[in-house]
């Protein structure tokens, strides 16, 4: 896999190179003119990397609010940030990660330290005996994470006792299955949801994924 890593992040990166372009000039000409945002995260073997993405947030916001999860119509988000969330173009600049072997297409969702604490340690090494991916069963499941969390004033402590540890499940799921042709079902998969974001579509390919808590299931299942 890391070989296909290598050849289509640099494939992708030549290709939506214009779109990178002409992100770049308008961040730079908008908000407080900053590109690019650098973040900490958990990687393989529980290794800290720097993930990259492009700005979509005020620069103190890690400090401010909600700290490290944003809800839909978070505050802290800037105009034009808005739009590059909503369409995953932020995400986009992670194809360097994926290029220098950070990070692969498909594998658990990279967070930060303060966003693991609801998960088990024992868990988590299992987890992130892979690269962290791009895309993955867990980013999938929570396209609209933004949305889920949404209708809490302090969305911290339901992220750290139901969000953290469904998810956990879900990469212990993928670790398990982990296979080739998987991992194409759910880079299809990745771009169906960001073009239809409808949960219940993945609980429809894959039977045998593990069944949400009840405080998600209304989310999860209720937007079909």
């Amino acid at each position: 896999m890391r070989i296909f890593d290598i050849i289509f992040s640099l494939i992708l990166l030549i290709i939506i190179s214009p779109i990178l372009m002409i992100t770049i000039i308008l961040l730079r000409l908008t908000g407080e003119g900053e590109i690019f945002y650098l973040q900490q995260r958990i990687g393989r073997f529980e290794k800290s990397f720097r993930i990259i993405k492009f700005a979509t947030m005020i620069k103190a916001s890690p400090n401010i609010g909600s700290g490290t999860i944003t809800a839909k119509n978070d505050v802290r988000i800037l105009p034009v940030g808005r739009f590059l969330r909503k369409t995953k173009i932020n995400e986009f600049p992670q194809l360097i990660n994926i290029l220098i072997g950070d990070m692969s297409f498909i594998g658990p969702r990279p967070h930060v330290a303060r966003d693991l604490f609801g998960v088990n340690k024992t868990v988590l090494g299992e987890i992130f005996k892979h690269r962290p991916g791009l895309s993955g069963i867990g980013s999938i499941i929570f396209r609209d994470e933004e949305k889920i969390l949404h209708r809490f004033k302090d969305p911290r402590p339901f992220y750290d006792e139901v969000v953290a540890p469904y998810k956990a499940e879900l990469e212990l799921w993928y670790n398990k299955k982990n296979t080739f042709m998987l991992n194409m079902i759910l880079v299809i998969l990745t771009v169906v949801n960001v073009v239809y974001p409808r949960p219940l579509i993945n609980f429809w390919v894959f039977k045998d994924l593990p069944e949400p808590p009840n405080e998600l299931k209304q989310d999860l299942f209720g937007s079909s």
